[in-house]
């Protein structure tokens, strides 16, 4: 066994003539457990929001979207658009028209989104877990029917439970001219409500109806406002994505999940990054707390030391002594704390402990996603900061013992 290792493991275990060594080195390796498992606990519940997120996300963002660069629609009534609907990877080919409106009920009004999809945008089989009340029902029996986002049901109080309330949107009309009646520049169309979702901020202030509805709506027989297309499990979505592209041109952008919530994805890193900084400056004082109690530890083995220095010792031993003491309180604390944070998120994933404090239909409990990377990131990071730490005792030891050979 290396005598440096032998030694600061019974340095270690030992008992210590000054107490309060003992007692700043338990005070360190406590400040490491609990620094690294903050950190693992964190960092997994940024990756439970995240998932959550982007699969609630996920129910209304394609997976490839393509959308024109100029203007605001397009036809898709072309051989190339033609062809790739018949792609046999393709699991739904959704045209989607939508344009700003304002929706009324109830002598309230409210300024939202109208989304008219196709038939394929209900194969999703998660749509339905997004619903609060009522169905998402697009037609039925030959009648049309829209599907409301929580912020339009908020602000016009719309009771969809009502079969017989309807809503009524108002669209501008394209060619309209200045008339005496400015209600003559709107097309208007009612409609019943069938439910009501809730995703995010992004997508609630919408009401969803067939591309039909919208078609009349907006006049616009032909063109569309984007294609949305979710292929099969085990497409490569790289691929087709870069084949789409170069295809289709500079006309058109063609975006995956990410590049259509970009400022989403930027979001939840930088706040996961913040918090990560926030929590490693916690743990590098708490490491650094090493330095002031193997320098105690020096002074208290300073006739052990002058024993080692009789006996041949040279100063890379001493120093090995003091480093490796350093490193196995800190990694010591740092591998008690990984376990405890993981115990933790296992608990927290099975029967939610903490819950998030209010009555939330989709979230009660905060949600935790467990990633190797993360539990590799926390080990290395304090590691690192514990090399520092440890190496400035080690050159501490070294002036100890210069400081003893003089005293000799």
């Amino acid at each position: 066994m290396n005598t440096s290792l032998y030694i600061a493991k019974r340095y270690l275990f030992s008992r210590k003539k000054v107490h309060a060594i003992n007692i700043i080195s338990g005070i360190s390796m406590i400040g490491v457990l609990i620094g690294s498992a903050a950190l693992v606990i964190i960092l997994s519940v940024f990756n439970g929001f995240e998932v959550t997120i982007l699969n609630l996300y996920g129910n209304f963002c394609p997976e490839i979207k393509i959308e024109p660069r100029l203007g605001k629609t397009f036809n898709p009534n072309v051989p190339y658009f033609n062809n790739l609907r018949k792609d046999q990877r393709i699991f739904s080919f959704t045209p989607v028209l939508q344009e700003k409106a304002m929706i009324k009920y109830d002598n309230k009004s409210f300024i939202g989104t109208i989304k008219g999809v196709g038939r394929d945008f209900l194969k999703n089989p998660l749509i339905d877990s997004t619903i609060q009340s009522g169905a998402f029902m697009l037609k039925s029996a030959g009648e049309q029917y829209a599907v409301l986002g929580a912020e339009v049901e908020n602000s016009l109080a719309v009771n969809v439970k009502d079969r017989f309330s309807t809503i009524e949107i108002y669209a501008p009309r394209r060619q309209a001219g200045s008339g005496a009646d400015p209600m003559s520049e709107f097309v208007v169309r009612p409609i019943t409500p069938a439910g009501v979702f809730e995703v995010g901020q992004d997508f609630d202030d919408m009401v969803v109806t067939t591309i039909d509805f919208t078609r009349v709506l907006l006049d616009q027989p032909q063109n569309v406002s984007s294609l949305e297309i979710n292929y099969k499990k085990g497409t490569d979505l790289d691929a087709v994505q870069q084949d789409i592209r170069d295809k289709v041109g500079k006309d058109f952008s063609v975006k995956n999940r990410r590049e259509q919530n970009t400022e989403l994805y930027k979001t939840l890193n930088y706040e996961r990054w913040f918090i990560f900084m926030i929590l490693t400056f916690v743990l590098i004082i708490a490491i650094f707390n090493i330095i002031g109690s193997l320098t105690m530890l020096v002074i208290d083995k300073r006739k052990d030391i002058a024993i080692l220095t009789s006996l041949g010792a040279n100063k890379q031993l001493i120093q090995g002594i003091f480093f490796i003491e350093g490193m196995m309180i800190t990694i010591t604390g740092c591998i008690t704390g990984i376990v405890l944070g993981l115990g933790f998120c296992i608990l927290q994933q099975r029967f939610g402990l903490v819950k998030m404090g209010s009555k939330m239909s989709m979230i009660d409990a905060y949600p935790v996603s467990l990633r190797l990377s993360d539990f590799v990131l926390v080990f290395f990071t304090v590691s690192f900061i514990a090399v520092i730490a440890s190496g400035i005792s080690a050159r501490l030891s070294i002036k100890g013992l210069n400081d003893i050979k003089q005293d000799l």
